[in-house]
Parts: structure tokens; C-alpha cells; sequence
């Protein structure tokens, strides 16, 4: 049995008998607002290669062998990180002429022997690489192809089944993109090929669906572990975005995957992740206090709107170029065009992901004016959102930190112009730009403990971790009573799914009513005579039968109580059933969910529905009790409680 949990989330609540809540971070506003894409399917292929039945037995019963998965897990995520990162530098010194190892963003001018003397087309050129490859995977697999999985959605609704192939081409489609200067991270690209792994890693193996979601977690977590050289970072990212929740059972693999993914990357990355802002002053010469937390709570709340803006454009974006009609392998192409002219127009620092850029805005010697760092923030951002919003691979981590670094040097520039008495706060300059770094991040991405333990593992300092979290959560808290969504969940929401984090949802939509309906039936002909009727369904018999039309057409329920009680005040009279029929027009399909078929019996206020196989045949295929579908929402939540304990056998 595994160990008890330190925190849960707590289940949906059951008011008078009716299932009020079905379902954990659902959206049922946003779900009915728009009809729901087809969410992508997880692989369903066997597992390449599968491991042996007896060492499967020991993984599944043993939690070392979890952690011992775990620890394999994190050294393969290092390695993609370093393989990636590599990748990329690698594209941007071909392309740009760069010195070895010189970060593209780091540039003052673009040099003018790059690309055939004309650098600025570099993210043109690989927005043609991507259309290309979209090209020959559109003509491969037909228009139907589905969208590739990453690691939220697979642990919220296909139990950590990802498909590698897809998560390859993801990661492939990255590094061009970050390669040829797009204005987006590798974080996405690293968390997808090290989850994707680790996915088919616990296929091979067979692993329960807990057990596969926490590997699935422990890859993202060796990857941004990897990625950021923060070992802590990386686990909470994985507890608060792809496991949604911490446990003791997933503290130890999650911990040691994203240790060992951070090790790996040092010790074979020749650069560090990130600059080392504990050698800076962070704070003037003074003692940090309880009154510098008004100024950072400012600072989050700023951040805060700054990305809702951000996200927003990043969609107003993508509907400009669907609705210019042009072709989708043509879009990259005229975003990487825009991108490269930003570029030349204002500084190489809107290109790629922006390591360079940040070290530079870190550094205590920036001496950029009020009206070049806000210039600078709307080029970033306007950079970010054409690269995502035209087809570019990549997310907006590493631009988020990025962009609130900025924004917290702009903070610290302006506030004292209008806040008397600023100055006698404690925090310098470079303070405020980790504060604006870590609340513009958590706006983004999501996950506050995660980006108070990336400011920990950065500066080193105690007293500014507890600023950063007090900004961290201001932030976070405005973007979620105001926006609700983080960037990846907001995408989710666009493309009509109602999922707002990795919590595991998709065994409620497995739980359909084709699963749960009683198969036995016998529907009744409408036209039989009522005595007919009530000789064959005496008071003691099943209450419920179900009636069809003269075309097998589900034509509503008859209650047996009420159908005799009829009868009697006709005298036996009564000709046909039509006359105590009900619910002609309420019935349940095989493919809805659990929570869909309780909203049915709320509605029409019964205690037992027919199933039919369509809306147009309206054939008959089950029958399916309120009682029974409370039951098996209710075992089911149970089991989900004690698999995420830890309890499960």
C-alpha cells in the first residue's frame, strides 16, 4: 500500500442525491458555448518493444521499481535537453554566422554576413522548412491527422498515453523554429520528446494509469529541470501542471527524475541555463522588510494584465491568418518575414527564445532608457505572438520570463515618477526584474510554487523568494478570477476542450452510458391493448417499460403503478398505452458521459431513461437507472481518490 497524501483535491460534492459537480476543473460554460473538437485520440498501437512479463509484474508491484523508471526517466530527459538546445545553437550559428556559443538575442545588430547577407530572412526560411513538413504529413495522413497530445492532456484525459512519433515531430518542429530565430522556447519541445519517452517507457511496462501519469510527470519535470539547471523547479512543475496534484507516491520518482535530468544537463551542457542572479544586488543597502511586499503586489498585478494581453494577441494573431485564407504552409513563412523585420527595425533581442536578452537585462550595468525597455516589451511581445499565432513550434515560457524582467525593470523605472516614497523601498532595479520575471511567468505558464522555487534556485535569497511569492500569487490569483486560463489551458479552451489543468478527468468521460446501461430489455409495442399490457406487467414487475412506435422507434416510458392505477379509474377501458406514456421526448445515447447523463435525469426528472443508438433511428439499445449510474460515478471517484493516495492495488 502507498503512503498517505500530504494534499488532495477534493472530490465533487453529491447535493440531494444529484450529482451537482461531475467533474473536476471542468468548464460546462465554455463547453456548451462552442461544439467540442474532436480531442486527439491516444496511440493505441502496441508498445514498440515490451519488457518481460515477470520484470512487468516487479515494476507494477514495487514502488522502487517506479523510482528506478523515474531515475531512467530524468537522465533520458537531460539528454533531449542537451540534444535539443544543441540542435538549435547549432542552426543559429549556421544561419546567423554567430561565434560558437554566442546567444542569437544577445546581438546588438544583426551581422550582415548571415545568410547570404540577409539574416533578417532566416525566420522566412525556416517557416518554409515547417510548411514544407507540413506539407509532406498532410499528404501522408490525410486531413485528418489529429493533433498531437502533449503532456496536460494526456494525463487529464487519456491516463498519460502520448504518442512518440508525434511528440518527435513536435520536438523536431521546435528546434527549427527556436533554430532559425522565431520568437518562441525549446520548454515545449524539451517536456514533450522527455513526457512522450516516459509514456511509452510505462506502456512497455504496462503500468496502472497513476503510475503512468506520474512518469509522464517525472519526463516534464527532468526536461524543465534540465532545461533551467533547477532541480526544484522542475519537480513542482510537474506536481502543479502535469500531475496536478503532490503526493507523498509521487514525491520520490518526480524529485529523482528531475535531479537526475538536472545533472545530466550540467554536466554535459557547455553553457549554464540561466545567469547567476545571486552574485547580483538584489536589494540596496538595506534590510528587506514586510512593507517591500506593497511594491511587488503592484508589480504581480501588473504582470498579470500585461499577459491576459498577451495570450489574447496571440489568438487575435492566429485569427488574422486563418481569416486571410492563406494556405497554412504559407503562414510560417509570412510570420517568420514579420519577425525578421521586427528584428531589423528594432533589435536582434525579439529573435529566438531570449537567453542572451536576459542575461543582458539582468545584468546590474543595463542602462536601457524608460522608452527603450517599453518599446522592447511591445517588440518581444508582438515577436511572440506573430510566431505563435502564424504556425511557428514553441511556447511562451522562457518569453515570459523573459518579458517580466523587462517589465519589472520598467516598474522600477516609472514608480517612482508617480508613487511618492518609493525610493524608501527596499529592492534594486534587478529585484524588480526577478519579482516581474517569476509574476509574468506564472501568469503564462501557470504553477506559483514553480516559479518561487525557480527565483530561489536563481538568486539564492530567502527575503526576495518571499516577495516573489507574494507577487506570484497576486498574479496568479487576478489572471485566474479575470482570464481563467493559463496559456496552454486557454489553447485547450479555443480548440473547445474544457479541461483547465492536468487533474485526471478522463476516466469520467470513459465512464459513458453504453458502459453502465442494462442491455436486457424487451420494448413494447405503443398500440398494445392496455389489457394485454397489464396482464403481461402485473404490480410487483419491473416499474419501468420501455414503448416503441410502429417503426421500432423509441416512443417514450410507461410506468407500470401508474398504468394500472389508470385502468382502474377507467374501468379496464383504456384502449392503448399512449395514453400513459412519458418521457417521449428524454432519452440518454451510448457515447454520453457520466456527467452528461446525470444532467439528462436532472432535467427530465426521472429515475430511469432509455438509451438509444442515435437521434435519427432512435433505435433502442439499453435502459439506464439514476441510481445506478450515482453508483458508478461514486466507485469510480473512490478508486480515482485511492489511486492518487497511493492506495491502489
Amino acid at each position: 500500500m502507498r503512503l498517505f497524501a500530504v494534499r488532495t483535491i477534493d472530490p465533487p460534492m453529491l447535493d440531494g442525491g444529484r450529482m451537482a459537480a461531475m467533474a473536476c476543473d471542468l468548464d460546462p460554460a465554455s463547453a456548451s458555448a462552442m461544439s467540442p473538437s474532436p480531442s486527439p485520440s491516444p496511440p493505441t498501437a502496441a508498445p514498440l518493444v515490451q519488457a518481460p512479463v515477470r520484470l512487468r509484474a516487479w515494476v507494477r508491484g514495487n514502488e522502487i521499481a517506479l523510482v528506478g523508471l523515474a531515475a531512467v526517466t530524468g537522465c533520458v530527459g537531460g539528454l533531449v535537453v542537451v540534444a535539443m538546445s544543441g540542435a538549435s545553437q547549432f542552426l543559429r550559428e549556421i544561419l546567423y554566422r554567430l561565434p560558437a556559443g554566442q546567444r542569437l538575442s544577445s546581438l546588438t545588430d544583426l551581422p550582415t554576413d548571415g545568410l547570404m547577407g540577409a539574416p533578417f530572412l532566416a525566420p522566412a526560411l525556416g517557416g518554409a522548412i515547417l510548411g514544407l513538413l507540413l506539407l509532406i504529413a498532410t499528404r501522408g495522413r490525410g486531413k485528418a491527422k489529429r493533433a498531437v497530445v502533449d503532456p496536460i492532456e494526456a494525463n487529464a484525459l487519456h491516463g498519460g498515453r502520448m504518442s512518440l512519433r508525434g511528440s518527435l515531430d513536435v520536438a523536431a518542429q521546435n528546434v527549427i523554429s527556436n533554430g532559425c530565430g522565431a520568437s518562441v522556447g525549446l520548454e515545449a519541445g524539451y517536456t514533450q520528446v522527455a513526457s512522450g519517452i516516459a509514456s511509452r517507457l510505462g506502456i512497455a511496462f504496462e503500468m496502472r494509469r497513476s503510475d503512468l501519469r506520474t512518469l509522464v510527470g517525472c519526463g516534464s519535470a527532468a526536461a524543465i529541470a534540465a532545461a533551467f539547471g533547477s532541480p526544484l523547479t522542475g519537480a513542482f512543475y510537474a506536481f502543479e501542471l502535469i500531475i496536478g496534484t503532490y503526493t507523498i507516491a509521487t514525491l520520490a520518482p518526480v524529485v529523482v527524475a528531475a535531479l537526475c535530468g538536472s545533472l545530466v544537463a550540467r554536466a554535459l551542457a557547455p553553457q549554464p541555463a540561466l545567469v547567476d542572479v545571486g552574485a547580483l544586488a538584489l536589494a540596496k543597502n538595506t534590510t528587506l522588510g514586510a512593507g517591500d511586499t506593497l511594491p511587488c503586489l503592484a508589480l504581480g498585478l501588473v504582470c498579470a494584465g500585461l499577459a491576459v494581453l498577451l495570450m489574447r494577441g496571440v489568438t487575435l494573431v492566429e485569427q488574422g491568418f486563418r481569416a486571410s485564407r492563406l494556405p497554412a504552409p504559407l503562414r510560417p513563412v509570412l510570420g517568420g518575414l514579420c519577425v525578421g523585420g521586427l528584428a531589423l527595425g528594432t533589435t536582434p533581442q525579439v529573435l529566438s527564445a531570449g537567453h542572451g536578452a536576459l542575461h543582458i537585462t539582468l545584468a546590474p550595468e543595463a542602462a536601457a532608457g524608460l522608452g527603450a525597455l517599453a518599446g522592447l516589451i511591445v517588440a518581444k511581445a508582438a515577436a511572440s505572438a506573430m510566431s505563435i499565432g502564424s504556425g511557428f513550434r514553441g511556447g511562451l515560457f522562457f518569453a515570459s520570463l523573459f518579458l517580466g524582467a523587462l517589465v519589472g525593470r520598467l516598474f522600477a523605472g516609472l514608480a517612482p515618477m508617480i508613487w511618492p516614497g518609493f525610493d524608501g523601498f527596499g529592492l534594486a532595479p534587478v529585484g524588480y526584474a526577478v519579482i516581474g520575471m517569476s509574476a509574468f511567468a506564472v501568469a503564462i505558464v501557470g504553477g506559483p510554487l514553480t516559479m518561487t522555487f525557480l527565483a530561489l534556485e536563481m538568486t539564492g535569497s530567502f527575503p526576495v523568494t518571499g516577495l516573489v511569492l507574494a507577487s506570484v500569487i497576486a498574479s496568479s490569483l487576478t489572471v485566474r478570477k479575470t482570464f481563467g486560463y493559463s496559456f496552454a489551458t486557454w489553447r485547450f479552451h479555443l480548440r473547445g476542450e474544457s479541461i483547465r489543468s492536468a487533474h485526471d478527468v478522463g476516466w469520467m468521460r470513459s465512464l459513458t452510458v453504453g458502459r453502465m446501461m442494462r442491455k436486457d430489455i424487451r420494448p413494447v409495442p405503443l398500440d398494445t391493448p392496455m389489457a394485454t399490457f397489464l396482464r403481461a406487467h402485473p404490480l410487483g414487475s419491473p416499474s419501468r417499460v420501455v414503448v416503441v412506435d410502429a417503426h421500432d422507434r423509441y416512443a417514450g416510458i410507461v410506468l407500470v403503478p401508474e398504468a394500472h392505477a389508470r385502468a382502474a379509474e377507467n374501468g379496464g377501458e383504456t384502449p392503448h398505452l399512449a395514453d400513459v406514456v412519458r418521457y417521449p421526448g428524454s432519452f440518454l445515447l451510448a457515447d454520453m458521459t457520466v456527467k452528461q447523463a446525470a444532467e439528462a435525469f436532472d432535467e427530465a426528472e426521472s429515475e430511469e431513461l432509455a438509451v438509444l443508438s442515435d437521434r435519427q433511428s432512435r433505435r433502442v439499445i439499453g435502459l439506464l437507472t439514476e441510481s445506478h449510474t450515482l453508483k458508478r460515478y461514486s466507485e469510480e471517484l473512490d478508486r480515482q481518490r485511492r489511486a492518487m493516495l497511493g492506495e491502489a492495488a
